[in-house]
């Protein structure tokens, strides 16, 4: 950024002295020179209260040089003064403001309370409380609303602010509000559909605005190639733009004058007095292009408004996701005609990126991995300088030809993404944020309160009134999708905070409503949304299961031998029966274990597991013996987790010992080497989807039982039979009571008795599959 004079800005006009307008009046006191002796004191140097016309309704404040224009001796900064006589009025003094980067003012966002610079973070007030409806001071534990006494979701009131309107996400609430205050950079890690571009726009209303900007671009007289920039509060870009437009049409009226009066002559002359008609022609044509060439060279003197924040009513907010380099960091247009005097002026071509647009607001960019090296490099240096110089950036704009004096770029960042966000990201931008700001995690679930439930109905009154298209819930249709919200979290005692996907649902039903010409949205139609909104996941293992049933693939009757009903989850919410089968051959070798169905990492190592206690088990020399393990119909997308090791033990073991399993069975579960059934992720789905394709039992981990939460079309269904050891999913699928005895038997005296009812450990976040 440069605060240099220019002598391309326009000059006062004195409306007495026209003629001292043209560019000699301009090029009498460019670059700070003295003004020629000619020139009148008044005319160099204008009173700080003159102004130059720009619309009816603005004006410019106009003022020239004066003698204490380069500072003074009490340390005050000079005025930003430019030879066009322009002066722009920064408003009170930024120390009676209180604006500016880093200082304690007093523009506190609402409900921010001051905090020391040492205060903890979590002393922060976070409640936002659920407005419009009468609340039970003592609530019943079974009352989905949380004590909310409403008929419908139009009682409820909505928040003004966003940061208000994030449900569950607590801590990085609180941690926005912090940043926002402070001025720090925010990086945000977790599942999408949490909320993070939300919190990201929140902190926009929380910046203050008065610090706003707009930046010009003038063309450089010395170096066409080094475009000048000058930064000015936000509104006076337009009114300097508008003055030299201005200026500019004026000098060219006068030119435009002078042009065909000199025509005018050089025609009557050659006409009258040489007589020669075609070469006055000539002349004319040869003034007539001298003067358009000359006008084109006025208008280039017009600057580049590179950023306009006239219109900004909040801190500016850039949502650079996904953007290729010349959009985040600002690029120079091509220019087909580079030379002959048809060429655009370089300061003309110039654009703004991201990073140019966001000074004194939010960049939030989310996949943040997803940027390649080279601008994760650019736009440290962004962060550390606050300024970039904008060049070209691609093979078709004007590349290093054009580089501009540094633009401001005094943003905070946000950046988000998954867990795996963080393996591709740079180091050194990772620690530049977390060196100048927070890092946070985003949960995936909350706590069940009363108070939660009470936001969740707010929520929902949110996304009604934010699509302004959906019939208000009726009170039944909220608690339903407060089950539903219960259900996703997969955990007892939780609900989902993927609210994106929540809120899907909630238009759903809004929409079936909608094409029904109902008054509200009633829990019939919310119940037919859960049926739309399927995912592409769920509907695929629908149709798997459903052309299974055709082929005869399904077997939910009788026993087998080396085979069981495993289950597994697609994506996130779909469950499906995934059978497994076991055979074992003789050897032609050393004998091995050998798994098919595109099993991942994690599933390859559960199969070793489990090979370990087939090992120990087996009375017979397994080593002249090869164990074939298939997962039947897997599909391309392969087996991942170990979900599944329960499953695979019941085959092996079953194919050994040639003892049928009960078909009507399914299960999942982990296992380790001693047997124990550890937890798993998506029991709900997986006994859905069993209960889909007819089994009648299903055993699950006993330390998943207090995450079961099946729709109530599938209680009567199925059982679900907690079990805590292999020893116990052997007793409960195999056929044969005798047989059945000794094989439990032998299998708990060499792996160690069942674990005791409600000491079983396991993962707090079980693995998916």
């Amino acid at each position: 950024m440069s605060n240099e004079k220019d002598a391309n800005d326009p000059p006062t006009e004195d409306p007495e002295h026209p003629d001292e307008t043209g560019p000699g009046a301009s090029d009498s006191a460019g670059n700070g020179e003295d003004a020629p002796d000619d020139v009148a004191p008044d005319d160099a140097a204008r009173a700080p209260d003159e102004t130059i016309p720009a619309d009816e309704d603005e004006t410019v404040d106009a003022a020239g040089e004066s003698a204490d224009s380069e500072g003074s001796a009490d340390g005050e900064e000079p005025a930003e003064v430019w030879d066009d006589g322009i002066v722009v009025d920064d408003g009170p003094d930024p120390d009676d403001a209180g604006a500016g980067r880093g200082d304690d003012s007093d523009i506190t966002p609402e409900g921010v309370t001051e905090q020391s610079e040492d205060g903890d973070i979590d002393e922060l007030g976070s409640s936002v409380e659920v407005e419009g409806a009468e609340i039970e001071e003592d609530p019943d534990e079974d009352d989905l609303l949380g004590g909310l006494k409403i008929d419908t979701t139009a009682e409820l009131e909505i928040p003004d602010r966003l940061v208000d309107q994030v449900i569950g996400q607590e801590h990085a609430r609180d941690v926005i509000i912090k940043a926002a205050k402070q001025r720090r950079h925010v990086m945000m890690i977790g599942s999408p559909g949490t909320g993070k571009s939300m919190l990201a726009k929140a902190m926009s209303e929380l910046l203050p605005k008065e610090e706003l900007q707009d930046v010009l671009v003038y063309h450089n007289p010395d170096d066409g190639n080094k475009p000048k920039v000058r930064t000015v509060p936000a509104g006076k870009g337009d009114q300097i733009v508008d003055a030299h437009r201005e200026e500019a049409r004026k000098r060219n009226q006068m030119r435009s004058l002078l042009m065909w009066i000199i025509i005018a002559v050089v025609l009557g002359y050659a006409l009258i007095i040489v007589g020669q008609i075609l070469v006055g022609i000539i002349a004319a044509g040869v003034v007539y292009l001298v003067f358009r060439y000359l006008n084109r060279g006025s208008d280039a003197m017009i600057p580049n408004l590179l950023v306009n924040n006239g219109d900004t009513k909040t801190a500016p907010f850039r949502d650079a996701t996904g953007a290729h380099a010349g959009a985040l960091l600002g690029d120079v247009r091509h220019d087909p005609f580079q030379s002959g005097g048809m060429e655009t002026p370089s300061h003309d071509r110039v654009e703004a990126g991201a990073i140019h647009k966001a000074n004194k607001g939010v960049l939030f960019i989310d996949e943040i991995n997803t940027l390649d090296i080279r601008s994760q490099q650019h736009l440290m240096t962004a962060i550390q300088e606050g300024e970039f110089s904008i060049t070209g950036q691609s093979e078709r704009s004007s590349g290093a030809m054009v580089q501009t004096e540094p633009v401001p770029t005094d943003f905070v960042m946000i950046a988000a993404g998954n867990l795996d966000a963080m393996e591709n990201m740079h180091p050194a931008l990772r620690s530049r944020i977390k060196g100048y700001g927070y890092e946070v995690y985003m949960e995936d679930t909350i706590e069940d309160t009363p108070e939660m439930r009470r936001k969740y109905v707010r929520f929902i009154a949110q996304e009604v009134a934010k699509d302004g298209r959906l019939p208000e819930f009726t009170a039944e249709a909220v608690e339903e999708i407060i089950l539903e919200a219960k259900r996703r979290s997969g955990r007892k005692g939780h609900l989902t905070l993927k609210m994106r996907n929540l809120g899907g649902m909630v238009r759903v039903a809004g929409d079936i409503a909608r094409g029904e010409d109902a008054e509200m949205t009633t829990r019939e139609h919310v119940l037919q949304a859960k049926g739309r909104s399927r995912s592409i996941e769920q509907q695929l293992a629908d149709d798997f299961i459903e052309r299974r049933k055709d082929y005869e693939l399904q077997v939910s009757d009788g026993y087998v031998v080396g085979r069981v009903n495993g289950l597994a989850v697609m994506g996130e919410d779909s469950g499906i029966m995934l059978p497994v089968m076991a055979e074992v051959a003789p050897s032609q070798g050393p004998g091995e274990v050998i798994a098919t169905g595109q099993l991942k990492e994690m599933a390859q190592e559960s199969v070793s597991n489990v090979s370990a206690i087939i090992k120990k088990f087996s009375d017979e020399n397994i080593s002249e013996m090869d164990i074939h393990i298939q997962f039947v119909q897997a599909g391309q997308q392969g087996v991942d987790g170990d979900s599944a090791s329960i499953t695979v033990a019941t085959a092996v073991i079953s194919a050994l010992e040639d003892v049928g399993v009960d078909q009507s069975l399914a299960m999942t579960g982990s296992l380790s080497v001693r047997g124990d059934v550890l937890p798993v992720g998506g029991v709900t789905h997986k006994i859905e989807a069993a209960a889909k394709a007819g089994c009648t039992r299903v055993i699950i981990p006993q330390a998943n039982e207090q995450d079961v939460m099946i729709e109530d079309e599938y209680k009567e269904m199925v059982e679900i039979i907690p079990v805590s050891h292999i020893s116990e999913v052997l007793d409960i699928a195999l056929e044969g009571e005798a047989e059945k005895d000794s094989l439990v038997s032998r299998l708990k005296s060499i792996t160690g008795s069942a674990l005791k009812e409600g000491n079983v450990s396991g993962p707090s976040s079980p693995s998916p599959q």
